[in-house]
């Protein structure tokens, strides 16, 4: 395949020229990089050199994690966590880090139902339209203000009402109504609690809040969980879907049936695993700044969550997801139709979040072409290249992205269930909440624990090319940056560069002309070859 001129460029960091070079891989894992012996000296190991050239083509591959936005709770993650005898509490308490429990009354939800277009109803125990009691075995059909009550569906009309607002009820108002009360669609018998009418032409179904997530947790989780270990996730989903319809009535956003609000199924979509679930958190919700939270929701966050309303946090429960890991090829002709490039020149990564593998999650993607260039949210170019997820990188990209704090900091990285998610970081790096240099870094603390971290996994752990930590990560000497020190070698990073390794004598190298002070961060990864025995 030809490859695309110029697709990947080196972009300047910081008025400071950065250190940058080849990687190198070493023969075989296991061999020793760079060992500090106390005070003794360096110990330089035989390397082989082994190029690492990129052969992109037509297509752009995309390596990527996760399925849906990854803002909030990540129920493969939650399913996972309660399989490791999380709580509900626990789990909302890791993704939705700084809300607080609350409760609340049992509310109407009004629910567009987008598969209707019209209403006529009946009920085995009989029905209600305004004061008129509808006998069992009659039904009601609905015209503007008009209730036209029938000797059963397609019978004979007994009568007709005008309703100030058109809307058929159960014969007993309130929640968790028994199965003879409910209202059934004629011809499908499709069956809803609480009361179907119409607002704005629209079809809606006015239903309890507790009856309403019923009709949510088995559509938007899998109701077997139950049976496998999961319970609690089903839990953590009916206070999050509970939180969700409060959140959304809050800004007067709509609320129907589809993936825009939550996939809701009425009655017939009901479990009894799930109802329990639902029944065990009555009216439990999530509170931030005293207001329902806007409790958002996806899949599978890949292993780090996206840090909208609420800080990232790493997910580990997501190992199970199928979902976790998955690959993409994108014709170039695509991208640059969708994005108004000309021929494309250039797609790659240009700010991540630092939070999880792989840099974390993208934030920012520069898209290039004989037309221009545009820098895009990640979360646009999942939507228009439909990807699972915006957490992904491009394979093959050299050039690391800066890595920029998420929205709303990052939370704990919770490795316990007993652990609680703690308050985010300030939002911006160097842009510290308070005025002190305390806060500055810890910030900058945070954000290194958890790209160094990441970096460390990608090399194998302590059994892989770095070997065990000798030291905690610590500020580097300008405190623009952070390090820590590994048997093998040290682990560099600074917000506008990430975290690359430098080991053998690319690392003594890089000490000897003067580190971060005079070089700049490292971009890439190093392990330099060597002539030493």
């Amino acid at each position: 395949m030809p490859r695309i001129p110029g697709l990947y460029t080196t972009r300047p960091i910081g008025g400071r020229a950065a250190y940058g070079a080849r990687l190198r891989r070493p023969a075989a894992a296991g061999v020793a990089l760079l060992v500090a012996v106390g005070a003794a000296g360096w110990v330089i190991p035989r390397v082989v050199e082994a190029d690492v050239s990129l052969a992109v083509g037509s297509e752009v591959t995309l390596i990527g994690h996760g399925n849906g936005h990854g803002r909030g709770m990540g129920q493969w993650g939650a399913f996972g966590y309660a399989k490791q005898g999380w709580t509900s509490t626990q789990i909302l308490s890791h993704y939705y880090g700084g809300t607080t429990a609350g409760k609340v009354d049992n509310v109407d939800v009004s629910v567009i139902l987008t598969g209707e277009s019209s209403v006529n109803v009946f009920a085995d125990a009989g029905m209600k339209v305004g004061d008129v009691a509808v006998a069992p075995g009659q039904a009601v059909s609905l015209s503007g203000s008009t209730a036209t009550i029938s000797a059963g569906c397609g019978g004979g009309v007994l009568q007709s009402v005008e309703l100030p607002r058109p809307l058929v009820s159960p014969i007993t108002p309130g929640p968790g109504r028994p199965d003879p009360e409910l209202l059934k669609m004629c011809g499908s018998n499709q069956t809803f609690r609480g009361s179907l009418g119409f607002d704005g032409g629209r079809v809606i179904n006015v239903v309890p809040l507790d009856d309403y997530v019923k009709g949510v947790v088995p559509k938007e989780s899998i109701v077997t969980w139950a049976d496998e270990g999961g319970a609690e996730a089903l839990k953590a989903q009916a206070v999050a879907a509970r939180t969700y319809a409060l959140a959304s009535m809050d800004i007067s956003k709509p609320i129907d049936d589809t993936q825009n609000s939550q996939v809701y199924g009425g009655y017939d979509a009901e479990d009894p695993r799930s109802n329990a679930a639902v029944d065990a958190t009555a009216g439990v919700i999530l509170l931030k700044d005293g207001k329902a939270a806007f409790t958002e929701f996806s899949s599978s966050t890949g292993g780090a969550t996206d840090g909208r309303d609420f800080p990232a946090v790493i997910d580990d429960g997501d190992a199970i997801s199928p979902h976790h890991d998955w690959t993409a090829s994108v014709s170039s002709s695509s991208i640059a139709a969708q994005f108004g490039v000309g021929s494309l020149t250039g797609f790659e990564v240009i700010e991540a979040y630092g939070v999880g593998a792989e840099n974390g999650r993208a934030a920012t993607v520069r898209i290039s072409g004989t037309g221009g260039s545009v820098d895009v949210p990640a979360q646009e170019v999942r939507t228009r290249l439909q990807l699972k997820s915006s957490y992904f990188s491009v394979q093959g990209q050299p050039n690391p992205p800066a890595i920029i704090a998420p929205p709303s900091g990052v939370g704990a990285a919770t490795a316990a269930p007993e652990a609680i998610a703690i308050p985010g970081i300030p939002a911006v790096p160097g842009t510290p909440e308070g005025s002190g240099a305390e806060e500055l870094t810890n910030s900058l603390l945070a954000l290194a624990e958890a790209a160094i971290g990441t970096k460390f996994t990608e090399l194998g752990g302590s059994a892989g090319l770095l070997g065990s930590a000798i030291g905690p990560v610590i500020t580097t000497v300008t405190g623009a940056g952070a390090a820590q020190q590994f048997q093998n070698g040290t682990v560099f990073f600074s917000p506008e560069t990430g975290a690359h390794a430098l080991a053998g004598a690319a690392l003594l190298d890089y000490i000897l002309k003067g580190g971060e002070t005079v070089l700049g961060f490292p971009l890439e990864d190093l392990i330099a070859p060597t002539s030493a025995p």
